[in-house]
């Protein structure tokens, strides 16, 4: 995927629905601002400022995740996925520093607080739980065994 020419915006110049093929799977978040159309379809969804945008949030992307499932767009399906786990991971980072700043400004990383933003750890946590839904779905960890084997 990295290979792939991107735009001025940093997006890939690839239509993943009309051409899944170069997508990977990769490691966390990673293409979630990139790969397009799902990115203008999932981050408009997406919030996590507290424990109802959370909820709000990762119920519409579940139905999205869901809708991706039964139209057998396994892309959709995993970027669905990266979008409830970078729900998760900002969600957290605010919980866990103040203000959600992780580095001071010498670039060194701050001591965590338990809970520093105990609203937005609640908000982790709702992300969290719909996450354990995607991860656990069998069509889904099949879709993802089957990719990986056929494309990496």
């Amino acid at each position: 995927m990295s290979d792939l020419p991107e735009d001025d915006d940093g997006e890939y110049e690839h239509d993943f629905r009309a051409d899944p093929d170069p997508y990977r799977v990769g490691r966390g978040e990673q293409g979630v601002f990139k790969v397009q159309p799902y990115k203008s379809e999932l981050l408009p969804l997406w919030g996590y400022a507290d424990p109802e945008t959370a909820a709000d949030a990762a119920e519409a992307i579940y139905e999205r995740f869901l809708r991706y499932r039964r139209e057998g767009e396994f892309v959709g399906m995993d970027m669905a996925r990266k979008y409830l786990q970078m729900g998760y991971t900002r969600a957290m980072r605010y919980a866990h520093y103040p203000g959600g700043k992780k580095y001071d400004e010498d670039g060194n990383e701050r001591e965590t607080v338990h809970w520093a933003d105990p609203e937005k750890r609640k908000a982790a946590l709702i992300f969290d739980h719909v996450l354990d839904r995607v991860r656990s779905d069998g069509t889904y960890q099949e879709r993802k065994r089957e990719w990986r084997e056929e494309r990496g």
